[in-house]
């Protein structure tokens, strides 16, 4: 072929994209449950937008930012995760002047110039959620609900949360230099990554998945927690309880990115190589002010919808299965011109339907309407026709009746009616 995907990407094939179709509905039907809005924004943003919101030290800032110079010479970053757009359009477009707390969520793609691994591409996609205007620790508990129960109900099994504090500035100000005493003298068996990290952001040492066995006697955040840190983190604990939202916590787990303050949380589960976390999130009360807009407090996580299918499909978890209503099978060509005004007229009315465009036989065309998997198979002939009935065939119980061409589209609605009461 002369042409090819890129490295890191991938075709979503109809079959596949029925499954992400289905993830993406569980999504937006838990976040109208939540009563969190959707957002849509830019897929590039200006790449100052980032640095500042993401930060400088981060790897994402750092290695895997897709950027570029456009005609107009300004610098401009593809998006590599949503909160920093999110907040940016919060900013600009002046939503801090609602009254109650602004709940947003989005889905759709980013790009990281990553290492190519399971789970993992250079273009991939996230569902998130951003919860701005409240520093209640019972809306960070909502927020990892509500990620927890979408995980839940498109049927994941094994998936757990884990927790941290990661305090205010101050108080990573005063764990920094406790931390460095601890590292210093271990630099030189770390990974050059955790060297380079130690002399700007020391608490992404505590990150790496490499250096771990070195860190096991390594001081904990949680002891440098101030009076406020530590009464918003039992708060958390305890609506978390009182939800029934399985966690534990992790004191070494700080997220990489640097807007984060006060609650850090991970996803995790089993079954995608090394990797073992699929979303998290956390609280990020002084990136609005960052960005340019007023001093308001928010919470947010990003899911990876990648990593949820790759796990459905590890776990053989099986999503509902996109059926038709309707499949007509047309003999003879004035019946065919029939089925199309049929069809039609039923897809106006709310009803699902296909046909054959191929011209192919009775037995085909019924091996088509199996595979389609169709709540009722339809067929007309010369002879129907020529009396205005059609028979129609229930697949699930095996019933058949002739019904009037006049009277289809309401008998099938009627059936759908009756089995959705059931």
């Amino acid at each position: 072929m002369a042409f090819q995907k890129l490295p890191g990407t991938q075709d979503i094939l109809p079959e596949q994209a029925e499954k992400w179709q289905f993830v993406e509905a569980v999504a937006r039907d838990v976040c109208r449950r939540f009563n969190f809005r959707e957002i849509r924004t830019p897929v590039f943003e200006a790449t100052e937008l980032f640095k500042r919101g993401v930060g400088e030290t981060t790897d994402i800032v750092e290695k895997e930012m897709y950027t570029f110079e456009d005609r107009g010479g300004r610098s401009v970053t593809l998006r590599p995760e949503g909160t920093a757009g999110a907040v940016r359009s919060y900013v600009e477009n002046k939503l801090y002047g609602e009254p109650d707390v602004s709940k947003l969520y989005y889905i759709g793609p980013m790009f990281r110039y990553e290492r190519q691994q399971a789970g993992r591409y250079r273009q991939f996609h996230q569902f998130g959620i951003e919860a701005l205007g409240a520093v209640d620790p019972a809306l960070d508990a909502e927020v990892i609900a509500l990620g927890y129960t979408f995980y839940k109900e498109v049927g994941l099994e094994g998936v757990h949360v884990e927790i941290n504090s990661v305090g205010t500035p101050e108080v990573r100000a005063a764990f920094r230099e406790r931390l460095l005493a601890f590292l210093t003298p271990k630099r030189e068996l770390l990974c050059k990554d955790c060297q380079s990290r130690m002399e700007r952001n020391p608490l992404r040492v505590l990150d790496c998945k490499q250096d771990q066995q070195h860190f096991t006697d390594a001081p904990s955040i949680l002891d440098s927690l101030d009076d406020a840190c530590r009464e918003h983190f039992e708060q958390l604990q305890t609506h978390l309880t009182g939800m029934e939202i399985p966690y534990t916590i992790n004191s070494k787990l700080v997220r990489g990115l640097d807007y984060y303050t006060h609650t850090a949380f991970e996803y995790k589960a089993a079954g995608i190589g090394a990797i073992d976390t699929i979303g998290g999130g956390g609280r990020y009360n002084g990136l609005v002010a960052d960005i340019g807009g007023p001093d308001q407090p928010g919470v947010g996580l990003g899911l990876g919808l990648e990593r949820t299918l790759m796990l459905l499909d590890k776990q053989q978890a099986q999503p509902a299965q996109r059926s038709l209503d309707i499949y007509f099978i047309s003999l003879g060509d004035a019946a065919a011109q029939e089925v199309t005004k049929l069809l039609h007229h039923a897809r106006l009315h709310g009803i699902s339907g296909e046909r054959d465009y191929q011209g192919r036989k009775l037995k085909a065309q019924m091996k088509s309407a199996d595979r389609l998997q169709v709540r009722f198979t339809a067929i007309l002939g010369d002879d129907e026709l020529a009396r205005g009935e059609i028979s129609l065939k229930h697949m699930a119980t095996g019933e058949q009746q002739i019904v009037k061409l006049t009277a289809l589209t309401d008998t099938i609605m009627t059936y759908k009616s009756s089995e959705g009461n059931e």
